[in-house]
């Protein structure tokens, strides 16, 4: 009895050590994939990392005062003619994106924007969701736009930029692989909500910053209004417009998990 007892003893605490045990190397294993998922996070998204993923350019890293706006031409011409007049009366050149059916439909607005010496993009052909699209469609998609815009200007497209801003790995490394630099922007002036002037101007003044892209709209209904004070407002603060072709490096760069394009080391 009294040995049945002691061993029944013996096993009870041998138990409690076992259950101790496993639940230390339990606390012990978590740990550890907590400090390995932490350091995967910050190598993904630290500052100056290099992304795990195909990024478009959103701004550029420089010393330069120097930015760009753009304009997304998809719906209408009503207000193009006030922003060219405002550009040229401020001495800025800019950069157009626009839709292939845009295009085919305001020929003579390609025209008018290339001759004021501004520059044409591309905004895919049917200013759709291409994230959506398999590579078939995306080649497509940009080379049929690509062509209607050049057989117009008769220079060559470099610059693309996805509809509604959606992208995938698989279109940013396709337009990669067709010469043209995928597009995005750092600072929004949301004129397509139809915000007053003021409104617009203050979002883009206060945005931005050497390398900044804006991106705004041909048909944005205060947008020609707001580009006087965001020219004068930039310009004095020692910033210089220049078209998106002439902000980014094409070649020997990298881009951060920000989208900043930075020339490499």
């Amino acid at each position: 009895m009294i040995l049945c007892f002691r061993a029944k003893r013996f096993l009870g605490g041998f138990s409690l050590v076992c259950l101790f045990l496993c639940a230390l190397f339990a606390v012990v294993c978590t740990s550890a994939f907590c400090v390995k998922q932490s350091l995967k996070t910050a190598q993904t998204t630290g500052a100056g990392m290099r992304p795990t993923r195909s990024l478009p350019i959103y701004s550029v890293e420089t010393q330069e005062k120097k930015i760009a706006i753009s304009f997304d031409c998809a719906w209408g011409v009503e207000h193009t003619d006030a922003l060219l007049t405002a550009m040229e009366k401020n001495d800025v050149r800019c950069t157009f994106f626009a839709v292939q059916f845009w295009v085919e439909k305001y020929p003579e607005y390609v025209q008018k924007i290339v001759a004021a010496g501004h520059e044409m993009g591309t905004h895919s052909r049917t200013h759709s969701y291409m994230s959506k699209q398999t590579e078939k469609e995306i080649r497509d998609e940009l080379t049929s736009s690509c062509a209607a815009i050049e057989k117009i200007t008769g220079k060559k497209v470099t610059l693309f930029r996805p509809p509604y801003g959606d992208y995938d790995d698989l279109l940013i490394d396709t337009c990669k692989d067709m010469g043209l630099y995928p597009i995005q922007w750092d600072v929004d002036s949301l004129d397509w909500k139809n915000l007053s002037a003021t409104e617009i101007a203050l979002r883009i003044v206060n945005g931005a910053k050497n390398g900044s892209i804006i991106l705004c709209h041909n048909n944005g209904l205060h947008t020609a209004e707001a580009l006087p004070m965001i020219f004068s407002t930039l310009k004095n603060r020692g910033y210089q417009f220049v078209p998106i072709s002439e902000l980014i490096y094409t070649k020997n760069y990298t881009i951060d998990t920000s989208g900043r394009q930075h020339p490499a080391s």
